[in-house]
This record gives structure tokens, C-alpha cells and sequence, in this order.
């Protein structure tokens, strides 16, 4: 039996989508990242959340959030290294 997914709450709309690195062709293939992975590095790293209350304002777990705070940092590394687009994926 698979456990239901609970309703992330995210707490922002992203006014952009596409992080694109100079130079970069355009039907290069994406990095996606969810929207709810941005929330968390919203929080964790902009708003300077402990992990703790990270996941309260999200409404999940701290394990949880620490998932998908490590599936984020590594997307975003990869494109930043590798030079990829970063795109947003908004629900």
C-alpha cells in the first residue's frame, strides 16, 4: 500500500520560471525543479529557517523536508555547474 501525499503549502509564486546561463542553447534539456523544492530553499535559505520550522510551515515532516531540501541543492548545483536551465515548476 502506497502512503498518500500530503499537500505541501507553499507560501510564494515565483515571479519567473527560467534560469537560463549565458550562451545557452534553447532546446537544451531542463533541470526541473518543483515548486515545492523552491519553497523549502526559499525558507531554509532566504527567510533563515531552522529545518524545524521549515517543515511546520509547509505542513509536512522534517524528514520529509530534509528530502527534498537535498533533491533542490542538488539540482540547482547541477545546473549551475553543468550550465543548464534551471525551470520552475509551478503546479
Amino acid at each position: 500500500m502506497v502512503r498518500p501525499k500530503c499537500d505541501k503549502k507553499i507560501g510564494f509564486h515565483p515571479k519567473y520560471v527560467k534560469f537560463k546561463p549565458e550562451g545557452c542553447c534553447k532546446d537544451e534539456k531542463f533541470i526541473d525543479i518543483e515548486i515545492e523544492e523552491a519553497e523549502a530553499l526559499r525558507l531554509k535559505n532566504i527567510k533563515n529557517l531552522s529545518q524545524k520550522l521549515s517543515a511546520k510551515e509547509m505542513g509536512i515532516s522534517q524528514s520529509t523536508f530534509q528530502r527534498i531540501l537535498v533533491s533542490a541543492y542538488k539540482k540547482v548545483s547541477r545546473g549551475l555547474i553543468e550550465g543548464k536551465i534551471i525551470k520552475l515548476n509551478k503546479k
